[in-house]
């Protein structure tokens, strides 16, 4: 055994374990979080999905889901949220963190939100060996209320 490990390198597929629980993918990537809990099957809606990337452990069933939702409160009928969910799969444990605010927020909280969520969903991801590649999205200007045009008299 001595020789084999004298001998050089490892092998690049050598099997690696680490110790890892749910408070601590917790701490190391939802702190930004507005919400984090655990679960044995998944909070999303997929009625409600507006986005949905994955990333699988094929091997394992393993994963890393970045889900964009958009719903509504039961209490709060009149409000609609958007949500950023992150959720990994590590063997039957979902750990899950929720980035959310009103609809109607200002476009820095959409971005701040966006940002956040993408930057775990991307270092979640090492987790099961995937690598992420950032994209660059174009969107339409949105519609504002009609405002009465200023006239001169």
């Amino acid at each position: 055994m001595a020789s084999e490990i004298d001998s050089g390198e490892p092998d690049w597929d050598t099997p690696l374990a680490l110790t890892i629980t749910p408070g601590l993918i917790m701490h190391a990537l939802m702190g930004t979080a507005s919400t984090v809990h655990t679960g044995w099957s998944s909070c999303i809606d997929d009625t409600l999905v507006l986005s949905n990337q994955v990333a699988m452990d094929d091997q394992a069933g393993n994963y890393v889901r970045l889900v964009e939702q958009e719903f509504v409160e039961e209490d709060q009928p009149d409000t609609l949220w958007h949500d950023w969910t992150l959720e990994i799969r590590v063997g039957s444990v979902l750990t899950t963190a929720h980035w959310q605010f009103p609809a109607t927020a200002h476009p820095s909280e959409w971005d701040w939100n966006a940002r956040e969520a993408s930057r775990a969903f991307e270092r979640a991801c090492v987790l099961i060996g995937r690598r992420v590649r950032r994209t660059l999205t174009v969107e339409e200007p949105a519609q504002a209320e009609d405002v009465p045009r200023a006239s001169r008299h």
